[in-house]
């Protein structure tokens, strides 16, 4: 249950720990980019004695390994994504959600090409997501 994340640490010579396979596995399971609050909270109830000291330091040190990324799409709250692969995200400005968006960045060709390495590609959108424009025309038509 456990192989993948313990192999991603050992690729990484980090330390295998308890809570980092939690965290790894949390966020491999849960797509919605969430701050080390949410991500505590979840784990807490599992694992009583683990620490939100614990989570921001094994989010931090997972993350200048490079295995996981950090976003700051809203203001300066930290969001953590498993997906390392080159992806945009979508925030909805209503609930807050942020999405992967897959889709080819129109510059990759041209920056790859005048020989740079492309480590990392922030892009994101904004607007109001699909559940969001749902509850607003439920709400509409119903009030």
């Amino acid at each position: 249950m456990y192989e993948k994340y313990v192999k991603l640490l050992k690729d990484h010579n980090l330390k295998i720990t308890s809570p980092r396979l939690e965290i790894l596995k949390y966020l491999d399971e849960h797509h919605t980019h969430p701050n080390v609050e949410a991500i505590y909270s979840s784990l807490k109830k599992k694992h009583p004695s683990l620490s939100r000291t614990t989570v921001y330091n094994s989010l931090e040190t997972m993350e200048k390994n490079r295995i996981v990324q950090s976003l700051t799409i809203s203001g300066s709250e930290h969001r953590y994504d498993l997906n390392k692969s080159l992806h945009h995200h979508f925030l909805c400005t209503r609930c807050g959600i942020i999405l992967d968006i897959d889709i080819a960045c129109p510059n990759m060709d041209k920056t790859l090409q005048g020989g740079h390495h492309v480590e990392e590609v922030h892009g994101y959108f904004k607007g109001i997501c699909k559940n969001c424009q749902k509850k607003e025309k439920g709400w509409r038509t119903n009030g």
